[in-house]
């Protein structure tokens, strides 16, 4: 079949945009990833003083580094459009987030939506298969604290489940925290509140790769999330109870993408009678702070070890 000129034009133009995109993407990770690094070692006296501030300065550029990787699918045209329970409303809560993983594209969508949800992405951990351990984020993911295991399922992880409950919910008697009133119950930490069931789907069931999110070199999508809040009080505590209880969730998850891919939207929560639907934004403004930030401190870092280079040698 012949190739037209506008054919050839457009290939081309898809080619020389990704090419440019993926040398910015090197470039942000040449200056972003190391100056994170460095910050935190030199922070790390504040860390012995002030271990709170330290982590909290950690988390504001944790999430900076997560909205640059945001960044490349926003300016893409990869936005999201989210559906069922507001988690903004609990987002200052301890949870943990159920996700439906398609692709390596799934953890880029999941920074971008969660770039608008409060303190979240400082205080937020990921558990993630080891390979990315080795990739140029591992070192990032090392510090924060983020978790790493071996998966090649697809099943529900029940064992990793129980271990996240039992270390992190609080002791409860009939629905609220054990032990004490009203005042002492404040001041002390809640532990887990919530279950937050994220379910991800794509125009057409096709997932969006790593390789799309930096290249951009599909056309501008729109990525639906639905979520589901579940009160971590009704989420069983026993091994068979929320074995069925996770493998529930997951029926669940394939009966919201079967109504997604046959309507275009998915069903109304209970008590509603229709759907509503919600666009998740982001600043262009904020985002190009971000990133001139990284290269900014890029430059610094550059004189900076420069300088001592040449004082020592």
């Amino acid at each position: 079949m012949a190739v037209t000129l506008e054919q050839a034009q457009r290939v081309g133009y898809t080619f020389l945009k990704a090419l440019l995109r993926f040398a910015f993407m090197v470039a942000n990770n040449l200056v972003a990833i190391p100056s994170y690094v460095l910050y935190l070692i030199v922070l790390q006296p504040l860390r012995v003083l002030d271990s709170e501030s330290f982590w909290y300065i950690e988390g504001v550029l944790f999430k900076w580094l997560l909205a640059m990787v945001a960044s490349w699918g926003w300016w893409a045209g990869y936005t999201v459009v989210e559906w069922g329970d507001d988690v903004k409303a609990v987002s200052e809560d301890e949870a943990v987030v159920l996700v439906n993983h398609q692709a390596t594209g799934d953890v880029c969508t999941l920074m971008m939506c969660l770039q608008d949800k409060g303190t979240v992405v400082r205080q937020m951990m990921w558990l993630m298969d080891h390979i990315f351990k080795y990739t140029n984020f591992g070192i990032v993911s090392l510090i924060h604290g983020d978790f790493f295991i071996r998966q090649h399922v697809t099943l529900p992880r029940l064992g990793a489940t129980q271990v996240i409950l039992k270390t992190l919910v609080a002791p409860q008697e009939n629905g609220t925290p054990a032990g004490g009133d009203a005042v002492i119950k404040e001041s002390k930490p809640k532990g887990l509140q919530w279950v937050i069931d994220a379910t991800i789907a794509y125009p057409k069931g096709e997932p969006i790769d790593i390789q799309t999110w930096i290249l951009g070199y599909r056309q501008p999508t729109v990525t639906h999330v639905h979520y589901r809040i579940f009160p971590i009080k009704d989420v069983p505590a026993e091994p068979e109870a929320l074995s069925q209880w996770l493998y529930q969730r997951f029926i669940e998850k394939e009966d919201l993408l079967t109504h997604f891919y046959k309507t275009g939207a998915f069903p109304p929560l209970q008590g509603q009678t229709k759907a509503v639907s919600r666009e998740m934004t982001l600043s262009n403004l904020w985002l190009v702070g971000i990133q001139s930030l990284a290269f900014l401190s890029g430059g610094m870092w550059y004189c900076i070890l420069q300088y001592f280079y040449h004082c020592l040698f």
